[in-house]
């Protein structure tokens, strides 16, 4: 693993400068080593939000198979949550255990999707940004709802997607943050959006490679399911 970024113990206004500085450092080009694995991850909570539970799933990448692809590891981390639930501030409460669950992995991908936002997030550092930059990784966050930004109407087939932008209602701006995609006919649409060396067009290009049958692409779908087996104590 990469060297620490920082403390986890911040106060709310600490966080929020820190994300600041952070998202400056975030690459918004392609820096991706061939892919060979690629990893989905899911982050939830136990026991009123006292323990946070960190899913991930490693998937062999193989495109002549793909999206039918072959789990290759698979861990849960659990720990103390350690931050309360702030808007805004997600990831400082997910992300560390989502670093234990990569810490247990004896497979890193060269590739990660998260469950959440990348930059499509009032400072650019949601929770796929943040932990692209502790693991030094390509990441794409892909979110089932919008945080922030503004969009058009998407239309109603599987692969349409129209651009999410900066800005709140009435006053979006020219910056793309994302894409809104419709990943299955006439289902809710997803929110895609860069985390950290990748682009944006990579991302989605990405997304849409690994899309199956159902919503989401299939490392974020297994993590979800893998998350979701509250006896699973791995």
């Amino acid at each position: 693993m990469p060297a620490p970024l920082h403390e986890w113990n911040l106060a709310p206004r600490e966080a929020r400068a820190l994300q600041t500085e952070l998202a400056k450092r975030l690459e918004l080009t392609d820096r991706l080593a061939p892919v060979t694995h690629i990893a989905g991850v899911d982050i939830g909570f136990e026991d009123s939000g006292e323990t946070t539970r960190a899913a991930v799933v490693v998937l062999k990448w193989n495109p002549a198979s793909a999206p039918d692809l072959t789990v290759v590891e698979q861990v849960v981390h659990r720990e103390p949550t350690r931050m309360p639930y702030i808007p805004g501030l997600l990831s400082f409460r997910e992300i560390p255990a989502a670093l234990g669950a990569f810490e247990k992995l004896s497979v890193m991908p060269e590739l990660v999707m998260v469950d959440g936002q990348g930059i499509a997030h009032p400072r650019r550092l949601g929770v796929a940004a943040h932990l692209g930059l502790w693991l030094d990784l390509p990441t794409i966050g892909i979110a089932k709802s919008r945080l922030y930004g503004q969009h058009a109407e998407v239309g109603e087939q599987r692969g349409d997607w129209v651009p999410l932008y900066a800005g709140n209602a009435g006053n979006a701006g020219n910056e793309t943050i994302g894409v809104v995609l419709r990943s299955r006919a006439k289902v809710k649409p997803i929110y895609v959006s860069p985390g950290h060396r990748i682009t944006l067009e990579t991302s989605l290009a990405w997304v849409m490679r690994c899309l199956g049958r159902t919503k989401l692409p299939e490392p974020t779908r297994l993590a979800d399911r893998l998350a979701s087996r509250r006896d699973q104590r791995k």
